[in-house]
C-alpha cells in the first residue's frame, strides 16, 4: 500500500511561524513534524509516499529528499497553487495507483499504527475518527455500532485526518482545486464509508500553542 501525506497547504493558522518556514517542517519533539508521519510509516511497512508540495516545496523537498534517510521513497506532487484537500489527491492519483491507499493530512500527529487499519472491502473510504477536541466540540461525523460512517447523528467524533481511500472516490471530478469532504459525504449517504474510533494520542496542530503544547509532551516522554 502507497501512502499521501498532504503537505501543500499555507499555514496561515501557524503565523508567524510559518512566514518563513513551510509547517510540515516546524520542529515538534526534536524533529519536523512531517517527519513524525514518515517514520510511523515506515515502521509499519509503508515505503512507499507521495508528498503535494506548494508553500515554500523547495524547502520541503530539499528537507526530505528521496526519503531514504527516513526508510522511505518519496514521490513529489508539485502545485502551482494549492489544490485543496480533492485537488491535490486528483493530481497524485497517478503516482498513487489504482490500489486503495492511505491518505495522512501533515498538519495532526497520531500515534495509530497504519498497519492496523483494515482493507476497504468494497467501500470508499475508512475513516479515522477520535474524540472531539476542545476547538472542535460539535466532531464531524457520527459512527454507528456496526462501523459505519454517517455525516449526520449523534454521538459525533472528529475526522483525525487519517483515511484509507479507494481512488474511485474521485472517479469523474475534473482538475482543480476542490474539497474532499463532498465526496465523502456523498459515500456516505451511500453506505460506503466505514471507520473506527482511535483512542490513542492524536493532535490537530493547527496554532503555535497546541503545536508548543505537543513539543512539550513529546520531550517530557522521551525524558
Amino acid at each position: 500500500m502507497k501512502a499521501m501525506i498532504l503537505a501543500a497547504g499555507l499555514g496561515t493558522r501557524m503565523r508567524p511561524l510559518t512566514d518563513h518556514c513551510p509547517k510540515p517542517l516546524l520542529p515538534v519533539g526534536g524533529k519536523p513534524l512531517i517527519v513524525h508521519h514518515l517514520e510511523r510509516l515506515a515502521a509499519a511497512g509503508i515505503t512507499d509516499v507521495v508528498i503535494n508540495v506548494s508553500y515554500r516545496a523547495e524547502q520541503i523537498i530539499a528537507a526530505l529528499g528521496d526519503g531514504s534517510d527516513f526508510g522511505v521513497a518519496i514521490a513529489w506532487s508539485r502545485e502551482e497553487m494549492p489544490l485543496e484537500t480533492g485537488g491535490g489527491v486528483l493530481q497524485a492519483l497517478p503516482q498513487l495507483g489504482e490500489a486503495p491507499f492511505l491518505l495522512i493530512n501533515g498538519d495532526i500527529w497520531c500515534d495509530l499504527d497504519p498497519a492496523r487499519l483494515p482493507r476497504l472491502q468494497g467501500d470508499l473510504a475508512h475513516l479515522v475518527l477520535v474524540d472531539n477536541p476542545d476547538h472542535h466540540p460539535a466532531g464531524d461525523f457520527h459512527l454507528d455500532d456496526g462501523g459505519r460512517v454517517h455525516a449526520e447523528g449523534e454521538p459525533r467524533l472528529t475526522f483525525a485526518g487519517i483515511s484509507l481511500l479507494a481512488p474511485t472516490l474521485l472517479a469523474g471530478q475534473a482538475a482543480g482545486a476542490f474539497a474532499l469532504a463532498p465526496l465523502l459525504r456523498r459515500a456516505m449517504t451511500a453506505g460506503l464509508v466505514g471507520g473506527h474510533h482511535h483512542r490513542g494520542g492524536w493532535v490537530d496542530v493547527g496554532t503555535p500553542e497546541r503545536l508548543d503544547a505537543l513539543d512539550r509532551r513529546l520531550r517530557a516522554e522521551r525524558g
